[in-house]
């Protein structure tokens, strides 16, 4: 038996990677009968069957795991969001925020495009760097031919398992170029060479980058709160989550509540007016999806 972790999964293969290569790997039957299945990022034990081949035995505990794409054991996301065409947009970016915090995935917004703003669109946007950095988040701006962008990638990724997302259009085509100049494609057929052209097949793969790994997510565009509470709702806006322990009531919403610390940090200044705005559209979001049974 030897231990692995699964790089990629095609077709109803798991290709572990193991001492340096990948083993095309079958999962057991057993896993089907629980309702379970493998997952790219697991970490495996398996036999080896001959040089190549193996069978998957056992899917060690993972820390977290996307549904869309079906990916675990995720340290960081790298969300990547145009500060012009299209336009910065916090309401899209707060929803990445707290679908990653509800997966415990650490999020670290990449604005691109920044070459792009009027020097008045720049000192207005700067002020919402400050405000999520404030908040805790890290914020990596990238320019037109930005020579410094790997360097300043580098040792973010560096022994860590990240996921590229946002939405089309945003640069993600170019940020991957330059994770990945060996490819040397056109932003255009980036996508094909991993799996994302129209007449290939979708997988999601762990590629080596910067001594991390990276995952180039097919259908990691749009987030919805499938799987969020509205009791959880809090713990995925750091800042609320923080002043939250000061509410009268435990399992305070922060809505119609007497003597809630949020809305007294919405009035001193503590909390962003466009977050708490955000926080209660989710929430009526949240409140109002359809039962799953």
């Amino acid at each position: 038996m030897a231990e692995g972790q699964i790089r990629k999964a095609l077709s109803g293969y798991y290709y572990v990677y193991y001492d340096g290569k990948l083993i095309q790997c079958r999962g057991r039957g057993v896993f089907r009968n629980r309702g379970e299945s493998p997952l790219v990022g697991d970490h495996v034990d398996f036999t080896k069957e001959g040089d190549s081949d193996g069978t998957i035995m056992k899917i060690h505990e993972r820390s977290n795991e996307l549904v869309r794409p079906p990916i675990a054991n995720i340290d960081q996301a790298l969300l990547v969001f145009s500060v012009k065409e299209p336009n910065f947009n916090t309401i899209l970016l707060d929803r990445f925020l707290v679908v990653l915090e509800s997966f415990n995935v650490e999020p670290i917004i990449c604005l691109t495009k920044m070459d792009l703003l009027t020097p008045e669109e720049h000192s207005s946007l700067q002020s919402y760097i400050d405000e999520y950095k404030a908040i805790g988040y890290e914020i990596i701006e990238t320019y037109k031919d930005d020579a410094s962008l790997l360097n300043r990638l580098q040792p973010i990724l560096k022994g860590k398992t990240s996921v590229l997302a946002g939405q089309s259009g945003v640069g993600k085509s170019t940020l991957l170029n330059t994770l990945l100049p060996e490819l040397e494609l056109e932003t255009g057929v980036i996508s094909q060479s991993l799996g994302r052209g129209k007449h290939t097949t979708r997988h999601v793969e762990l590629i080596e980058v910067c001594d991390g790994l990276l995952a180039d997510t097919p259908g990691f565009s749009s987030f919805d709160f499938d799987t969020i509470e509205k009791e959880e709702l809090t713990a995925c806006f750091p800042e609320f989550s923080k002043l939250s322990e000061g509410c009268k009531f435990r399992g305070c919403l922060h809505i119609k509540e007497p003597k809630c610390a949020v809305k007294d940090g919405l009035q001193s200044g503590e909390v962003n007016s466009y977050r708490y705005e955000h926080y209660q559209q989710f929430l009526q979001e949240i409140i109002d999806r359809k039962p799953r049974y």
